[in-house]
């Protein structure tokens, strides 16, 4: 199938899903208001298959020091899929399915699958990293870019962590757990029970982010947009809590979107 872009409605909600832009989804507008910055780098774009900053584009695979290009010097970000065309596997009115051949600059070769399914209150993505060869480290995460404003006051934040990962001047953690502090915020929390985070844009809609993963980043520090970043580890993940892809055993991984007005 072709990789242009996709529409899911559902109720009176609308979600545009843009195979040719990196798989990202490029918009969502509940009852015809926008709640996703727009623009070619924006929306909500996965973070595969690695989430955040590694350290100096380096990580160990094995025995081997591994070397990504620095697209956020001095550091590796987000990940490759967002930067590629995925193919459309599949696609109806409310659901649809994308494919990602992993490969250069990454060092294995892997089949990366996401999902979207829209009803009229929920947006699930689902998304896997599988290996029919060499196993190596990998994370899964998803970068949405919300508005702060939709038309009225600006967004509320409101969640509950068990911890914060120090962060330091590197803008990566030290490895130190410390009390969640206040923002503004491009950190990230540990959630044992499942990432929880609810966006409040008072007295219009209240959306909240959910997933089964402990680890969420939170970036405020725009004025246009707030992100709220679940993922299967924190930043530089590959080398401080790597999770193993192997021919048995896939990453995978979701998240939902679940809204209601006043």
């Amino acid at each position: 199938m072709s990789d242009e872009d996709i529409t899911l409605t559902a109720g009176d909600a609308e979600v545009t899903v843009q195979p040719g832009n990196g798989g990202r989804v490029g918009s969502l507008r509940i009852g015809g208001v926008e709640l996703l910055r727009q623009g070619a780098r924006f929306g909500c774009f996965p973070m595969i298959p690695w989430c955040g900053r590694t350290r100096e584009g380096r990580f160990l695979d094995g025995a081997t020091v591994r070397k990504l290009p620095l697209n956020a010097p001095p550091h590796a970000i987000h990940g490759t899929a967002r930067d590629h065309p995925w193919r459309t596997a599949r696609a109806d009115a409310g659901e649809a399915v994308l494919t990602y051949d992993l490969g250069d600059p990454w060092p294995h070769s892997g089949l990366v699958t996401q999902s979207f399914a829209l009803t009229e209150d929920t947006f699930t993505v689902t998304a896997s990293v599988e290996t029919y060869e060499d196993s190596f480290p990998a994370q899964i995460g998803w970068h949405p870019w919300f508005n702060r404003n939709l038309g009225g006051e600006d967004v509320r934040l409101g969640f509950t962590a068990a911890w914060q990962e120090e962060r330091g001047d590197d803008h990566l953690p030290t490895g130190r757990r410390v009390d969640p502090r206040p923002g503004p915020w491009d950190d990230c929390f540990g959630m044992p029970d499942g990432v929880d985070v609810t966006l409040t844009w008072p007295g219009q809609l209240e959306l909240r982010v959910t997933s089964r993963e402990e680890w969420v980043v939170v970036y405020d520090e725009q004025d246009a947009a707030v992100c709220v970043e679940p993922q299967t580890g924190p930043p530089n993940g590959l080398n401080t809590l790597p999770r193993l892809v192997t021919p048995l055993d896939p990453l995978e991984a979701s998240t939902t979107w679940s809204w209601r007005h006043p």
